[in-house]
């Protein structure tokens, strides 16, 4: 069966998948094994995209600038075909940056997460491990900056 994952799942996992570094990326997804062939839909291509901002958080829309985005769809042919007779997935990469690689092992992790034969596998051995190195990266760089945070009202004034 394809895409038995709900859109709040998926969200998850493709924030994970773009936000990994490259190198934890490889060694999670080396972990599955073998992996069913697939091909480009769309080759990893490099481009741009507008980034907008709200002033105040909350104002007006305005355009920031433009970041780097690399974008790759894939479709894995399986073996086995699902209830309706459909033998392929479709995954989507998309990630800040240059990295090609990136783009098409988050392209590959989406099609596998999508197909309920792999779902489980990768959700445990590639998503979850990710996740829990992203946490950890943010725990240490909030630590390091409250380290480093002054509180200006507890300053003695100089009266004396």
């Amino acid at each position: 069966m394809v895409d038995t994952a709900p859109a709040q799942s998926r969200s998850r996992w493709m924030s994970a998948l773009a936000k990994a570094p490259l190198a934890l990326l490889e060694e999670r997804v080396a972990t599955l094994g073998v992996l069913p062939e697939y091909r480009f839909l769309r080759s990893p291509e490099i481009g741009l995209a507008m980034v907008r901002g709200r002033t105040e958080g909350m104002g007006q829309p305005f355009n920031l600038g433009e970041m780097t985005l690399t974008r790759c769809v894939i479709q894995l042919s399986l073996v086995v075909k699902d209830q309706n007779g459909d033998d392929s997935v479709s995954g989507f990469g998309y990630v800040a940056g240059r990295s090609q690689r990136h783009a098409e092992l988050a392209a590959v992790c989406d099609a596998l997460l999508r197909h309920q034969g792999w779902q489980s596998k990768v959700q445990t051995q590639v998503i979850e491990p990710l996740q829990i190195a992203t946490d950890e990266k943010r725990a240490f760089e909030t630590a390091e900056v409250e380290s480093t945070r002054v509180n200006f009202f507890s300053l003695l004034r100089g009266e004396a």
